[in-house]
Protein backbone atom coordinates (compact mmCIF):
# COMPACT_ATOMS: atom_id res chain seq x y z
CA UNK A 1 0.00 0.00 0.00
CA UNK A 2 0.86 3.63 0.16
CA UNK A 3 4.35 4.22 1.35
CA UNK A 4 5.05 8.11 1.65
CA UNK A 5 8.94 7.84 1.00
CA UNK A 6 8.23 7.17 -3.27
CA UNK A 7 6.08 9.13 -5.72
CA UNK A 8 3.46 7.34 -6.78
CA UNK A 9 3.29 6.22 -10.63
CA UNK A 10 0.15 4.94 -12.07
CA UNK A 11 0.36 2.07 -15.09
CA UNK A 12 -2.19 1.50 -17.80
CA UNK A 13 -1.87 -1.99 -19.21
CA UNK A 14 0.72 -2.81 -16.18
CA UNK A 15 0.39 -6.87 -16.93
CA UNK A 16 1.53 -6.76 -20.69
CA UNK A 17 4.96 -7.16 -21.56
CA UNK A 18 6.19 -3.34 -21.37
CA UNK A 19 3.88 -2.74 -18.86
CA UNK A 20 5.60 -5.26 -16.29
CA UNK A 21 8.99 -4.17 -17.57
CA UNK A 22 8.42 -0.86 -16.76
CA UNK A 23 6.65 -1.67 -13.42
CA UNK A 24 9.71 -3.96 -12.06
CA UNK A 25 12.21 -1.36 -13.09
CA UNK A 26 10.39 2.02 -11.59
CA UNK A 27 9.35 -0.07 -8.95
CA UNK A 28 13.21 0.20 -7.66
CA UNK A 29 12.27 4.58 -6.92
CA UNK A 30 8.47 4.68 -7.08
CA UNK A 31 5.15 3.68 -5.51
CA UNK A 32 3.53 1.63 -8.47
CA UNK A 33 -0.13 0.92 -8.64
CA UNK A 34 -0.71 -0.80 -11.95
CA UNK A 35 -4.68 -0.71 -14.13
CA UNK A 36 -5.43 -4.16 -15.78
CA UNK A 37 -8.42 -5.38 -17.06
CA UNK A 38 -8.85 -7.90 -15.09
CA UNK A 39 -6.71 -8.39 -11.90
CA UNK A 40 -3.72 -10.08 -12.74
CA UNK A 41 -2.36 -13.10 -10.66
CA UNK A 42 1.65 -11.90 -11.04
CA UNK A 43 2.56 -8.54 -9.65
CA UNK A 44 6.03 -7.07 -8.91
CA UNK A 45 7.01 -6.41 -5.20
CA UNK A 46 6.52 -3.09 -5.31
CA UNK A 47 3.65 -2.81 -7.57
CA UNK A 48 -0.52 -2.95 -6.36
CA UNK A 49 -2.90 -3.85 -9.22
CA UNK A 50 -5.96 -2.49 -9.53
CA UNK A 51 -8.71 -3.66 -11.83
CA UNK A 52 -9.57 -0.92 -14.68
CA UNK A 53 -11.60 -0.68 -18.02
CA UNK A 54 -10.70 2.17 -19.64
CA UNK A 55 -13.82 2.26 -21.82
CA UNK A 56 -15.92 2.31 -18.22
CA UNK A 57 -16.37 5.60 -16.59
CA UNK A 58 -17.77 4.03 -13.69
CA UNK A 59 -14.56 1.30 -13.51
CA UNK A 60 -11.99 4.52 -13.88
CA UNK A 61 -14.54 6.62 -10.87
CA UNK A 62 -14.17 3.36 -8.73
CA UNK A 63 -10.19 3.07 -9.27
CA UNK A 64 -9.61 6.05 -8.57
CA UNK A 65 -12.00 6.23 -5.60
CA UNK A 66 -9.69 3.66 -4.81
CA UNK A 67 -6.30 5.82 -5.43
CA UNK A 68 -7.38 8.60 -3.56
CA UNK A 69 -8.22 6.56 -0.32
CA UNK A 70 -5.17 4.89 -0.23
CA UNK A 71 -2.68 6.96 -2.02
CA UNK A 72 -4.07 10.67 -2.09
CA UNK A 73 -4.24 13.26 -4.45
CA UNK A 74 -0.74 13.24 -5.39
CA UNK A 75 0.66 11.40 -8.70
CA UNK A 76 4.07 11.98 -9.84
CA UNK A 77 3.52 10.05 -13.57
CA UNK A 78 0.24 8.17 -15.19
CA UNK A 79 2.26 5.99 -18.40
CA UNK A 80 -0.94 5.05 -20.46
CA UNK A 81 0.01 1.82 -22.66
CA UNK A 82 -3.65 0.48 -22.55
CA UNK A 83 -4.91 0.63 -25.96
CA UNK A 84 -6.32 -1.74 -28.86
CA UNK A 85 -4.31 -3.32 -31.33
CA UNK A 86 -4.81 -6.09 -33.68
CA UNK A 87 -3.48 -7.47 -37.09
CA UNK A 88 -7.08 -9.35 -37.71
CA UNK A 89 -9.80 -6.26 -36.87
CA UNK A 90 -9.98 -3.92 -39.57
CA UNK A 91 -12.97 -2.45 -37.87
CA UNK A 92 -12.26 1.12 -35.93
CA UNK A 93 -15.17 -0.01 -33.31
CA UNK A 94 -12.96 -0.66 -30.43
CA UNK A 95 -9.83 1.20 -31.04
CA UNK A 96 -12.14 4.25 -30.59
CA UNK A 97 -13.54 2.75 -27.63
CA UNK A 98 -10.61 1.61 -26.16
CA UNK A 99 -7.48 3.85 -26.96
CA UNK A 100 -9.45 7.12 -28.12
CA UNK A 101 -12.85 7.48 -25.55
CA UNK A 102 -10.50 5.54 -23.06
CA UNK A 103 -7.94 7.98 -23.18
CA UNK A 104 -10.52 10.99 -22.50
CA UNK A 105 -12.17 8.66 -19.56
CA UNK A 106 -9.12 8.85 -17.79
CA UNK A 107 -7.49 11.94 -18.31
CA UNK A 108 -11.12 13.54 -17.32
CA UNK A 109 -10.63 11.65 -14.39
CA UNK A 110 -7.32 13.15 -13.64
CA UNK A 111 -8.52 16.78 -13.48
CA UNK A 112 -9.90 15.61 -9.70
CA UNK A 113 -5.34 14.87 -9.08
CA UNK A 114 -2.04 16.76 -9.12
CA UNK A 115 -0.66 15.05 -11.59
CA UNK A 116 3.10 15.82 -12.31
CA UNK A 117 3.19 14.08 -15.80
CA UNK A 118 0.93 12.08 -18.47
CA UNK A 119 3.20 10.04 -20.76
CA UNK A 120 0.84 8.30 -23.41
CA UNK A 121 2.23 5.23 -25.58
CA UNK A 122 2.14 6.01 -29.56
CA UNK A 123 3.70 4.80 -32.56
CA UNK A 124 5.80 6.22 -35.35
CA UNK A 125 3.02 4.73 -37.83
CA UNK A 126 1.47 8.09 -36.88
CA UNK A 127 3.40 9.43 -39.68
CA UNK A 128 3.46 9.43 -43.51
CA UNK A 129 5.88 7.23 -44.87
CA UNK A 130 8.73 8.21 -45.86
CA UNK A 131 11.79 7.55 -48.40
CA UNK A 132 14.74 5.61 -48.22
CA UNK A 133 17.80 8.44 -46.68
CA UNK A 134 14.53 10.57 -45.61
CA UNK A 135 14.22 10.70 -41.88
CA UNK A 136 11.11 11.55 -40.24
CA UNK A 137 11.60 13.77 -37.47
CA UNK A 138 8.09 14.61 -34.80
CA UNK A 139 6.91 17.42 -37.54
CA UNK A 140 6.97 15.15 -40.24
CA UNK A 141 3.51 14.69 -42.03
CA UNK A 142 0.67 12.48 -40.25
CA UNK A 143 -1.15 9.93 -42.11
CA UNK A 144 -3.22 7.58 -40.13
CA UNK A 145 -4.48 5.28 -42.91
CA UNK A 146 -5.35 2.13 -40.82
CA UNK A 147 -7.29 1.74 -38.15
CA UNK A 148 -4.10 1.30 -35.54
CA UNK A 149 -2.21 5.00 -36.47
CA UNK A 150 -5.37 6.46 -36.90
CA UNK A 151 -6.49 6.00 -33.34
CA UNK A 152 -3.23 7.08 -31.94
CA UNK A 153 -3.73 10.50 -33.92
CA UNK A 154 -6.96 11.07 -32.71
CA UNK A 155 -5.74 10.17 -29.11
CA UNK A 156 -3.22 12.43 -29.04
CA UNK A 157 -5.55 15.15 -30.01
CA UNK A 158 -7.87 14.38 -27.31
CA UNK A 159 -4.81 14.62 -25.00
CA UNK A 160 -4.00 17.82 -26.26
CA UNK A 161 -7.36 18.65 -25.51
CA UNK A 162 -8.24 17.39 -22.42
CA UNK A 163 -5.17 17.41 -20.61
CA UNK A 164 -5.75 20.42 -18.80
CA UNK A 165 -2.66 21.59 -16.67
CA UNK A 166 -1.31 17.94 -16.39
CA UNK A 167 2.53 17.76 -18.37
CA UNK A 168 2.32 15.51 -21.14
CA UNK A 169 4.73 13.33 -23.10
CA UNK A 170 3.29 11.30 -26.35
CA UNK A 171 6.04 8.75 -27.33
CA UNK A 172 5.72 7.36 -30.62
CA UNK A 173 7.62 4.25 -30.56
CA UNK A 174 8.77 2.28 -33.59
CA UNK A 175 8.03 -1.81 -33.59
CA UNK A 176 9.21 -3.11 -30.16
CA UNK A 177 10.59 -6.80 -30.03
CA UNK A 178 13.51 -8.41 -27.19
CA UNK A 179 15.61 -11.40 -27.14
CA UNK A 180 13.28 -14.10 -27.94
CA UNK A 181 11.39 -11.67 -30.65
CA UNK A 182 7.94 -11.25 -29.52
CA UNK A 183 7.32 -9.03 -32.47
CA UNK A 184 4.93 -10.24 -34.60
CA UNK A 185 5.84 -9.06 -38.06
CA UNK A 186 9.46 -10.21 -37.10
CA UNK A 187 8.43 -13.72 -35.91
CA UNK A 188 5.90 -14.81 -38.69
CA UNK A 189 8.57 -13.29 -41.15
CA UNK A 190 11.19 -15.90 -40.00
CA UNK A 191 8.55 -18.60 -39.97
CA UNK A 192 7.92 -17.91 -43.06
CA UNK A 193 11.59 -18.41 -44.25
CA UNK A 194 12.10 -21.83 -41.45
CA UNK A 195 9.01 -23.26 -42.83
CA UNK A 196 10.14 -22.63 -46.55
CA UNK A 197 6.77 -21.49 -47.20
CA UNK A 198 6.34 -20.71 -50.76
CA UNK A 199 4.82 -17.27 -49.51
CA UNK A 200 8.21 -16.11 -48.45
CA UNK A 201 9.98 -15.55 -51.71
CA UNK A 202 7.37 -12.93 -53.10
CA UNK A 203 6.85 -9.06 -51.80
CA UNK A 204 4.48 -7.03 -53.47
CA UNK A 205 6.25 -4.03 -52.50
CA UNK A 206 9.85 -2.07 -52.81
CA UNK A 207 11.88 -4.23 -51.32
CA UNK A 208 14.14 -1.51 -50.47
CA UNK A 209 12.13 -0.52 -47.48
CA UNK A 210 11.45 -1.18 -44.25
CA UNK A 211 10.72 -0.33 -41.19
CA UNK A 212 12.08 1.01 -37.52
CA UNK A 213 12.22 -1.18 -34.59
CA UNK A 214 13.28 -0.76 -30.98
CA UNK A 215 14.44 -3.37 -28.28
CA UNK A 216 12.04 -3.56 -24.93
CA UNK A 217 15.06 -2.76 -22.88
CA UNK A 218 15.75 0.32 -24.83
CA UNK A 219 11.66 1.07 -24.47
CA UNK A 220 11.97 0.97 -20.48
CA UNK A 221 15.25 2.83 -20.38
CA UNK A 222 13.62 5.70 -21.93
CA UNK A 223 9.74 5.73 -19.85
CA UNK A 224 12.21 5.52 -17.04
CA UNK A 225 14.71 8.46 -17.83
CA UNK A 226 11.01 10.31 -19.19
CA UNK A 227 9.54 9.57 -15.87
CA UNK A 228 12.82 10.52 -13.80
CA UNK A 229 13.08 14.06 -15.78
CA UNK A 230 9.29 15.08 -15.51
CA UNK A 231 9.96 18.35 -14.14
CA UNK A 232 13.10 19.54 -16.45
CA UNK A 233 11.45 18.78 -20.19
CA UNK A 234 8.61 20.75 -21.50
CA UNK A 235 5.13 20.95 -20.48
CA UNK A 236 4.12 19.54 -24.03
CA UNK A 237 6.41 17.05 -25.80
CA UNK A 238 6.23 14.64 -28.25
CA UNK A 239 8.82 12.61 -29.00
CA UNK A 240 10.40 9.61 -31.38
CA UNK A 241 12.10 6.49 -30.59
CA UNK A 242 13.36 4.00 -32.29
CA UNK A 243 16.57 2.41 -33.72
CA UNK A 244 18.21 4.35 -36.05
CA UNK A 245 19.45 2.35 -39.06
CA UNK A 246 16.29 0.56 -40.85
CA UNK A 247 16.61 -2.60 -42.54
CA UNK A 248 15.57 -3.74 -46.14
CA UNK A 249 12.75 -6.29 -46.24
CA UNK A 250 15.49 -7.86 -48.34
CA UNK A 251 18.28 -6.96 -46.26
CA UNK A 252 15.98 -8.74 -43.63
CA UNK A 253 15.06 -11.76 -45.75
CA UNK A 254 18.55 -12.49 -46.75
CA UNK A 255 19.71 -11.78 -43.01
CA UNK A 256 17.36 -14.25 -41.75
CA UNK A 257 17.76 -17.11 -44.63
CA UNK A 258 21.43 -17.02 -44.18
CA UNK A 259 20.86 -17.21 -40.24
CA UNK A 260 18.73 -20.44 -40.82
CA UNK A 261 20.07 -22.01 -43.81
CA UNK A 262 23.55 -20.43 -44.77
CA UNK A 263 22.24 -18.61 -47.97
CA UNK A 264 20.69 -15.99 -49.60
CA UNK A 265 16.77 -16.52 -50.17
CA UNK A 266 15.44 -15.58 -53.88
CA UNK A 267 12.93 -12.63 -53.94
CA UNK A 268 10.43 -11.65 -56.32
CA UNK A 269 8.04 -8.66 -56.47
CA UNK A 270 4.43 -9.55 -56.75
CA UNK A 271 1.80 -7.16 -58.44
CA UNK A 272 -0.30 -5.60 -55.66
CA UNK A 273 -3.40 -7.20 -57.07
CA UNK A 274 -1.89 -10.21 -57.38
CA UNK A 275 -0.59 -10.17 -53.65
CA UNK A 276 -4.41 -8.99 -52.63
CA UNK A 277 -5.88 -11.75 -54.43
CA UNK A 278 -3.69 -14.21 -52.93
CA UNK A 279 -4.08 -13.26 -49.24
CA UNK A 280 -8.19 -12.72 -49.69
CA UNK A 281 -8.41 -16.34 -51.03
CA UNK A 282 -6.10 -17.65 -48.00
CA UNK A 283 -8.56 -15.93 -46.03
CA UNK A 284 -12.14 -16.96 -47.37
CA UNK A 285 -11.09 -20.51 -48.14
CA UNK A 286 -12.97 -23.21 -45.96
CA UNK A 287 -10.71 -25.21 -44.15
CA UNK A 288 -7.44 -23.25 -44.35
CA UNK A 289 -5.57 -21.98 -42.15
CA UNK A 290 -5.40 -17.86 -41.93
CA UNK A 291 -2.28 -16.46 -43.03
CA UNK A 292 -0.70 -13.70 -41.39
CA UNK A 293 -0.68 -11.45 -44.54
CA UNK A 294 -4.29 -10.15 -44.35
CA UNK A 295 -5.68 -8.69 -47.75
CA UNK A 296 -5.57 -4.70 -46.24
CA UNK A 297 -1.70 -5.20 -46.00
CA UNK A 298 -0.70 -5.21 -48.85
CA UNK A 299 -1.13 -1.46 -49.66
CA UNK A 300 0.87 -0.95 -46.75
CA UNK A 301 4.17 -2.81 -48.28
CA UNK A 302 5.91 -0.22 -49.57
CA UNK A 303 5.72 1.54 -46.21
CA UNK A 304 9.28 3.26 -45.27
CA UNK A 305 9.92 4.44 -41.60
CA UNK A 306 13.47 5.72 -40.88
CA UNK A 307 14.07 7.93 -37.70
CA UNK A 308 15.74 11.10 -36.78
CA UNK A 309 15.28 10.28 -32.73
CA UNK A 310 17.40 13.91 -32.28
CA UNK A 311 14.97 15.05 -29.49
CA UNK A 312 14.88 11.89 -27.56
CA UNK A 313 18.50 12.18 -27.33
CA UNK A 314 18.49 15.74 -26.21
CA UNK A 315 15.67 15.97 -23.65
CA UNK A 316 16.41 12.67 -22.21
CA UNK A 317 19.66 12.10 -22.67
CA UNK A 318 19.17 8.91 -24.37
CA UNK A 319 21.14 6.16 -26.70
CA UNK A 320 19.12 2.95 -28.23
CA UNK A 321 21.79 0.45 -27.07
CA UNK A 322 20.27 -1.89 -29.15
CA UNK A 323 20.41 -3.34 -32.70
CA UNK A 324 17.91 -5.75 -34.39
CA UNK A 325 20.76 -6.59 -37.01
CA UNK A 326 23.19 -8.17 -34.39
CA UNK A 327 20.00 -9.73 -32.34
CA UNK A 328 18.68 -11.63 -35.88
CA UNK A 329 21.63 -14.50 -35.40
CA UNK A 330 20.85 -14.59 -31.52
CA UNK A 331 16.82 -15.25 -32.58
CA UNK A 332 17.26 -17.71 -35.40
CA UNK A 333 20.16 -19.78 -32.98
CA UNK A 334 17.10 -20.08 -30.36
CA UNK A 335 14.62 -20.87 -33.04
CA UNK A 336 16.82 -23.96 -34.69
CA UNK A 337 18.09 -25.17 -30.81
CA UNK A 338 14.75 -25.73 -29.82
CA UNK A 339 11.56 -24.98 -32.39
CA UNK A 340 8.85 -25.76 -30.03
CA UNK A 341 9.95 -23.46 -27.54
CA UNK A 342 10.68 -20.38 -29.89
CA UNK A 343 7.00 -21.25 -31.59
CA UNK A 344 5.73 -21.21 -28.11
CA UNK A 345 7.05 -18.00 -26.92
CA UNK A 346 5.82 -16.08 -30.17
CA UNK A 347 2.05 -17.72 -29.96
CA UNK A 348 2.99 -18.92 -33.88
CA UNK A 349 0.82 -22.07 -35.35
CA UNK A 350 3.31 -25.36 -35.48
CA UNK A 351 3.45 -27.40 -38.76
CA UNK A 352 2.62 -31.05 -38.36
CA UNK A 353 6.27 -32.19 -38.32
CA UNK A 354 6.73 -30.21 -35.12
CA UNK A 355 3.32 -31.11 -33.20
CA UNK A 356 4.76 -34.76 -33.70
CA UNK A 357 7.84 -33.31 -32.24
CA UNK A 358 6.08 -31.86 -29.09
CA UNK A 359 3.84 -35.05 -28.83
CA UNK A 360 7.61 -36.96 -28.67
CA UNK A 361 8.94 -34.95 -25.97
CA UNK A 362 6.16 -34.75 -23.86
CA UNK A 363 5.92 -38.78 -24.14
CA UNK A 364 9.63 -39.03 -23.31
CA UNK A 365 9.21 -36.70 -20.15
CA UNK A 366 6.71 -38.94 -19.18
CA UNK A 367 8.12 -41.80 -19.19
CA UNK A 368 11.45 -40.47 -17.51
CA UNK A 369 9.05 -39.25 -14.68
CA UNK A 370 7.58 -42.47 -14.09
Amino acid sequence: MKNSDKPLVLITGSAGRIGSALARELGQKYQIVGFELMKAIYASANEELVPLDVSSEESIQQAFRHIESFYGKKIASVVHLAAYYSFVDEKYDKYNKITVQGTKNLLKALQNFEVEQFIFSSTMLVHKAGKPGERITEDSPLDGNWAYPKSKIETEEVIRKYRGKIPSVVMRISGVYDDDCHSIPISNQIQRIYEKSFTAHFFPGDMSHGASFMHMDDVIAILVKAVDKRKEIPEQVTVLVGEEKTLSTRYLQNKISNELFGKNIWMMRLPRFVAWLGAWAQCHIPFMAKPFIRPWMIRLADEHFELDISLAKKLFDFEVQHDLDNLLGHMCADLKSDPVAWYKKNSLKMPKHMKKMQKKSKKSKNRDAA
